[in-house]
């Protein structure tokens, strides 16, 4: 089957509004927008989406105006997902507001933020998960309407913020038992963790490249694939500057990764032989995959950037700064929960204070966090 035919290939395997389980809260029908456009115009209009400009995706803001910033990531993320469900004759609408929403969890400074927080969770026998926490963002931390807690999105995009990136297991946790622990999400959330990894793999090299952390010899000697595009394009533009060769080439690899991901789902749907989207979900793997070639580039990219970037000692140092302000930021309203803001002062004397200190400095940016650690502890 060609990809490039342009009927819809897998029509019959889009999940449709009207498949939709619903909102927690009934509500009537809009007059011209689908449920799920619904819930993408939700997720853009919540502060916590807001909020994702000032969360550090893996540069801190200051280094430079150029770099990504959790936002500017979600972005990208969702413009591929949306370009791939498009191309397979998926819902649109349902992919793009998963791809908005699917990093609404995050807490200050990307991941070396999540890793302090499940730490500090860790000594009161429970943990922190982005996802989880996006989740009960949309589902209570949201107060814009009168009629219900949260968003009240409808149960595919919550369904999707906790499954996208894995399945899960039934009986491991009682909050999440209500989203179908023993089926897989239908293939528009599937699509959002590769696509996710296409975004992050090309943009952190982009921005890493900008950052003077590589030469341009190194990532060819690890990357084969980006060296045979690189030929290429010394070939037809010798008198370009470095630079926007680069960008050519990165062009190229970002389209490279994103063909793989078509074609790996395309042809596991039809060696699947799934044919509705019950069928997706009772299929014991996920289906959205890319080829082996795009994945070994994949992989080759994680690993030059690990080694490279993301273990650099200006990231390391900017790294441990960041976790140790938000350990003492934790420990610090340990000591002195009434220095909480008043609507959390009252979820803590239900809930306890560690879980909602942590739900606090999860929702911070890095510029608050970093203004209330220096307002606090100077």
């Amino acid at each position: 089957m060609s990809l490039a035919n342009p009927e819809k290939p897998f029509a019959s395997l889009r999940f449709r509004p009207e498949l939709s389980r619903g909102r927690r809260y009934p509500e009537l029908a809009h007059p011209y927008r689908t449920e799920f456009q619904r819930d993408r115009d939700r997720v853009i209009h919540a502060r916590a989406f807001r909020r994702l400009e000032n969360k550090t995706q893996v540069f801190p803001a200051g280094v430079s105006d150029h770099f990504r910033n959790r936002l500017t990531h979600t972005m990208e993320v969702a413009q591929i997902a949306r370009t791939v469900a498009a191309t397979l004759g998926l819902d649109e609408d349902l992919t793009e507001t998963l791809a908005l929403v699917h990093d609404i969890g995050h807490p200050p400074f990307a991941h070396a933020g999540e890793d302090e927080l499940r730490r500090q969770m860790e000594r009161f026998g429970e943990t922190f998960d982005h996802n989880l926490h996006g989740l009960r963002i949309v589902e209570s931390f949201e107060a814009r309407y009168a009629r219900f807690p949260g968003l009240n999105l409808t149960f595919e995009v919550r369904e999707g913020i906790v499954k996208h990136s894995r399945d899960l297991t039934p009986g491991e946790s009682a909050e999440l038992d209500g989203y179908l622990p023993h089926l897989r999400p239908p293939l528009e959330a599937q699509i959002i963790d590769l696509a996710d990894e296409v975004a992050y793999n090309t943009a952190d090299l982009d921005d890493a490249y900008s950052a003077g952390l590589f030469r341009i010899d190194e990532v060819l000697a690890a990357v084969p694939a980006f060296a045979g595009i690189w030929e290429s394009v010394e070939m037809q533009f010798p008198g370009a500057e470095e630079r926007v060769q680069f960008l050519e080439a990165l062009r190229q690899v970002i389209n490279l990764l994103v063909s793989g991901l078509l074609d790996g789902t395309a042809a596991a749907i039809e060696t699947a032989g799934v044919t509705s989207v019950d069928a997706v979900r009772e299929h014991p793997r996920r289906l959205v995959c890319l080829t082996e070639s795009a994945a070994a580039t994949g992989r080759e990219l994680k690993r030059f950037l690990h080694r490279k970037v993301y273990n650099s000692e200006e990231l390391l140092k900017e790294r441990h700064r960041s976790v140790r302000m938000i350990a003492e930021l934790f420990a610090y309203y340990e000591r002195h929960p009434e220095s909480l803001p008043a609507p959390y002062r009252e979820q803590a004397e239900d809930s306890g204070p560690p879980r909602v200190i942590c739900a606090y400095i999860a929702g911070m940016t890095d510029g608050y966090c970093q203004r209330i650690y220096h307002e606090l502890l100077g």
